[in-house]
C-alpha cells in the first residue's frame, strides 16, 4: 500500500452501514451488563461503565440531532480538523453524557439510537452540512468521525468489563486511517513511514524523505495498538514493551507527537 499523497476519501454508503455495525456490536455486549457491570468504573476520567454505554448512543443520537437543525452556510472543519480540536471540547461532552446516562434506561437508549440513527442519516445527502460542536462539516465526514468514536469506545468498554466487544472491519478501518492521517498532519513530514497493516501507511516526521527502496524509519503496528496509541490508551513505552509495535531508525520515536486525539 503507497504512503498518503492526496486527501483521503470515503465512501458514505459504507460509512453509514459501518456505523450501524459497530453500534450493534457494541449494544450487544452491553445488553448482558447488570447494574454492577454498569456501575464499574472505565479508564475515561472518572466515568462509569454506564456513561460510556451512554456516550456510544450519544455518538450517533448526535447526527439525527445535527440533521434536525438548520444547514450551516460553509463547511468549516475537515476529518483532520476534527481530529485536532476535539480535546478542546472534552468538557461539554463530559457534561452531557453524564447526563445523558443519568435519565435512560441504557437497553432503551441503545435500540433507539440505531434505529433514529438508520432512519435519518439514510436519507441525508453526504454534502449536507451540520453545525458541529468543532465547526461546520460535511455529513460524509462527520459520520467518518462517529466510526472514530464508537471503535474506541467499543475497546474502552472491552477493557472496563473483560467482554471482548468487536469490532467491524470497515469501521475500525476507518478510525485507523483517521488517526494515521492526523499523525501526518500534526507531524508532517517524510521522515518515518507509519504501517498499519491492512489498512494504512502514511508519511510523517520532519527530516529526510526517502525516494526509493526502504525507508531508514519504520514504525509499524496493528490496527488496535494503533488506535490505543493515537488516543492516548497506551504510551509508546508500554507499547514497544507489550505489544506488537516495532520502530526501527534514528527518527522513529513517535512518542512525542502522541496522542492526535484527545
Amino acid at each position: 500500500m503507497p504512503p498518503r499523497t492526496r486527501a483521503r476519501t470515503y465512501d458514505l454508503a459504507k460509512t453509514r452501514t459501518a456505523v450501524i455495525a459497530q453500534l450493534r456490536l457494541a449494544r450487544k455486549a452491553a445488553e448482558g451488563l447488570d447494574d454492577a457491570g454498569l456501575d464499574a468504573p472505565t479508564r475515561l476520567g472518572g466515568w462509569t461503565v454506564r456513561e460510556l454505554v451512554a456516550h456510544l448512543a450519544m455518538a450517533v443520537t448526535s447526527v439525527v440531532r445535527l440533521l434536525a437543525q438548520p444547514a450551516p452556510p460553509t463547511r468549516e472543519v475537515t476529518v483532520n480538523g476534527w481530529a485536532a480540536a476535539l480535546a478542546a471540547h472534552s468538557g461539554p461532552i463530559d457534561e452531557e453524557t453524564r447526563a445523558l446516562a443519568a435519565g435512560e434506561d441504557l437497553g432503551e437508549l441503545l435500540e433507539r439510537a440505531e434505529a433514529r440513527f438508520a432512519e435519518a442519516a439514510s436519507v441525508a445527502p453526504g454534502d449536507r452540512l451540520l453545525a458541529t460542536r468543532v465547526g461546520a462539516m460535511r455529513l460524509e465526514d462527520y459520520l467518518v468521525t462517529r466510526c472514530v468514536e464508537l471503535v474506541v469506545h467499543a475497546d474502552d468498554l472491552t477493557a472496563a468489563t473483560g467482554v471482548p466487544v468487536r469490532h467491524d472491519r470497515q469501521a475500525l478501518a476507518t478510525a485507523v486511517r483517521v488517526l494515521a492521517d492526523a499523525l501526518a498532519v500534526k507531524a508532517p513530514g517524510g521522515s518515518v513511514e507509519l504501517r498499519i497493516p491492512p489498512f494504512a501507511v502514511v508519511q510523517c516526521v520532519e527530516g529526510p524523505r526517502h525516494t526509493r527502496g526502504t525507508p531508514p524509519n519504520v514504525v509499524e503496528t496493528d490496527p488496535l495498538t494503533w488506535v490505543r496509541l493515537a488516543t492516548g490508551r497506551l504510551t509508546w513505552a508500554d507499547a514497544l514493551e507489550s505489544a506488537p509495535l516495532t520502530a526501527s531508525g534514528d527518527r522513529a520515536d513517535l512518542s512525542a507527537h502522541l496522542p492526535v486525539l484527545g
